[in-house]
């Protein structure tokens, strides 16, 4: 089985926006990178989507969303500041479904170290650039592979 983790799309600089950092949306940049990844796991069969309740988290996968008929559901497990253990959790729940998890700079790196310590083997560094997806193959619910694919724009 498989299961994708995705770094939410570029939503220009926090210190340019003036409203809840919460709330700061995907710039233009973060728009094409959110249609690359709808474009990438077109190929797949998605069961499920969670995301960050951040609207930038939200908006990176509404697009593959719409693509697979679903709905993006908001969980605090995978917002900025999450407990990496509760997001790990979540982000293995979905592998019978192919799921999707879209999170932060913060959550996906910490996802990362934990999924390399249960024995994901993967090529090169853990990187997490935002726009990235990871695609996590399972055996029997264990994490084994991992291959990274960065952002398109």
């Amino acid at each position: 089985m498989t299961f994708f983790l995705v770094r939410h799309s570029h939503a220009g600089r926090r210190s340019d926006w003036d409203g809840k950092d919460e709330a700061r949306p995907l710039s233009p940049r973060g728009e094409a990178q959110s249609a690359a990844i709808r474009d990438r796991l077109a190929a797949t069969s998605v069961g499920r989507m969670v995301s960050s309740p951040y609207v930038r988290c939200l908006q990176t996968l509404e697009p593959a969303a719409d693509r697979f008929g679903l709905t993006v559901e908001a969980d605090e497990r995978l917002a900025e500041g999450a407990d990496p253990d509760e997001a790990l959790e979540l982000v293995l729940s979905l592998d019978p479904v192919n799921g999707v998890a879209c999170s932060h700079g913060d959550v996906i790196p910490a996802l990362l170290d934990r999924l390399a310590a249960m024995g994901m083997q993967t090529k090169g560094p853990l990187l997490h650039q935002k726009g990235s997806v990871w695609t996590i193959e399972t055996d029997d619910g264990r994490p084994v592979r991992g291959r990274y694919r960065p952002p398109s724009a």
